[in-house]
């Protein structure tokens, strides 16, 4: 038996030894996780650039990052009733139903976007002063929104066709496409925020082209290698895939049951990313008073700490995968085992990052902002959270457990509950009286609680998939 036929050969009946679901899990992570990290890579090439420009210009994309959280949250709540699906009918054997939510779940997903979109840009404007930042940020803040708000279709279209192919079984070409949005967003990053000048390259004074944008450069090089990344995916999605590109000659209709389990599924999970994502917006909204540097250091503190939860989220799509294919083979037993294994695995894996948090916190400030104050105040919230990544690791794979189950709504409030009465709660009292120190206690709070949560629930209600 082949690595790269585990998980077909579980949902044939095969049984697995604990070598070969190990492989399995590692087989689906480890793409998963390197399409995670080019993500932060992406993140830590625009605040790094931007950073170069002072705490103000870091301060206005700080500003809004907890919404545009939100909002790509609730794009991925729009995709998830469908791809989950996708999972089942692929275990299942029953590709042509597969083709046929691929086809649907992209056109539903669309629609949202775009009405999402359309919110966004009338909210940009207003944005900004909302969340309490300074009048020196505001203009700045509100571009920078209102690309993002632009360019949402197609952050859609890209989450959607990735999440589709992972459940297929294919992580190798999300994860591939993500890379190469790292690239691009770098060169265009480049080309956009700075002016043209010279550089010194080898001794030699070369000129280099740049628009000079700063902010807004920094938006728009996402947005464009967002819309090539999406048209990429979208072609191997509907044209390379061996079980999901679709056939002219194959009528692929959408059962009422197939819609209202797409809902079913969905919409527990945009209440959690409105709940989770509104509950970034609140945080900022809780950092805004203690000023641009406490704001910058917030900002860059999570995107560092974000280095060290991405293969989390890497081994939560894997899971995703393998629970809801096992559940749709009817191999429940198989499902909980693993979901439990994999559960381990992500937080051991995770132990690892947050050790090395702690110790290169301020080496991981200082690539993100030359300000010294910003990366002494970052450095020293991130040795603490570096404590809370194990646990942060069950909730974060258990979320892909229960997701790849259908069952999404208990998670739901499970982060509700953590989100709400721990982090905005403590961080509202603690804030106030230490500064950003106290908003990360909070933080640091909140992730064990949810973790225990999560990992309480597992025991308490094994996975079953009635939810499909």
């Amino acid at each position: 038996m082949k690595k790269n036929n585990y998980l077909e050969e579980l949902c044939r009946g095969a049984a697995l030894s604990r070598t070969q679901q190990l492989q399995l899990i590692t087989s689906l992570s480890i793409p998963a996780i390197f399409a995670q990290i080019s993500t932060v890579v992406m993140d830590y090439a625009d605040q790094s650039m931007v950073g170069r420009l002072g705490a103000v210009s870091s301060a206005a994309i700080g500003l809004v990052a907890s919404s545009t959280w939100l909002v790509s949250g609730l794009c991925q709540a729009a995709g998830a009733g469908f791809t989950v699906q996708v999972a089942h009918r692929i275990g299942a054997g029953k590709e042509k139903e597969a083709r046929a939510l691929v086809r649907h779940g992209l056109f539903c997903a669309l629609f949202f976007s775009v009405v999402l979109s359309g919110i966004c840009l009338l909210l940009s404007g207003y944005l900004p002063v909302f969340l309490g930042g300074s009048e020196k940020i505001l203009g700045e803040a509100s571009r920078y929104f209102l690309v993002f708000a632009l360019s949402l279709p197609f952050i859609q279209l890209s989450r959607v066709s990735a999440g589709m192919l992972q459940c297929s079984g294919n992580m190798k070409t999300p994860s591939t496409l993500n890379i190469l949005a790292c690239i691009l967003n770098v060169i265009f990053n480049w080309l956009l925020i700075f002016p043209s000048g010279k550089i010194d390259l080898l001794g030699k004074q070369i000129f280099r082209p740049g628009a000079g944008l700063g902010v807004t450069g920094a938006a728009l090089g996402t947005a464009l290698s967002n819309v090539i990344i999406a048209l990429l995916l979208l072609w191997f999605l509907l044209k390379r895939s061996p079980a999901l590109h679709l056939r002219k000659e194959e009528p692929l209709p959408l059962s009422g049951r197939e819609l209202r389990t797409a809902i079913r599924i969905a919409v527990p999970v945009g209440v959690e990313q409105a709940i989770m994502g509104g509950g970034y917006v609140l945080a900022t909204r809780i950092i805004s008073p203690l000023g641009n540097i406490a704001l910058a250091a917030h900002s860059f503190a999570v995107t560092a700490e974000s280095l060290c939860y991405m293969p989390g989220y890497g081994i939560e799509a894997a899971v995703t995968t393998i629970v809801g294919q096992s559940l749709g083979a009817n191999r429940k037993k198989e499902a909980q085992h693993l979901a439990w294994f994999t559960i381990g695995f992500g937080m051991l894996i995770m132990t690892g990052t947050g050790v090395l948090l702690f110790l290169f916190a301020p080496q991981l400030m200082r690539l993100l902002s030359p300000d010294p104050e910003i990366c002494a105040l970052g450095s020293r919230v991130l040795r603490l959270e570096a404590f809370a990544e194990p646990m942060f690791a069950a909730s974060i794979v258990g979320s892909g457990v229960f997701r790849g189950a259908g069952d999404t709504l208990g998670p739901s409030m499970i982060n509700f509950c953590s989100m709400w009465a721990i982090r905005l709660t403590m961080g509202a009292f603690l804030a106030p009286r230490f500064g950003l120190m106290g908003m990360w206690i909070a933080m640091f709070v909140d992730l064990w609680v949810r973790g225990a949560l999560f990992l309480l629930r597992l025991k308490m209600k094994p996975v079953s998939g009635s939810a499909l």
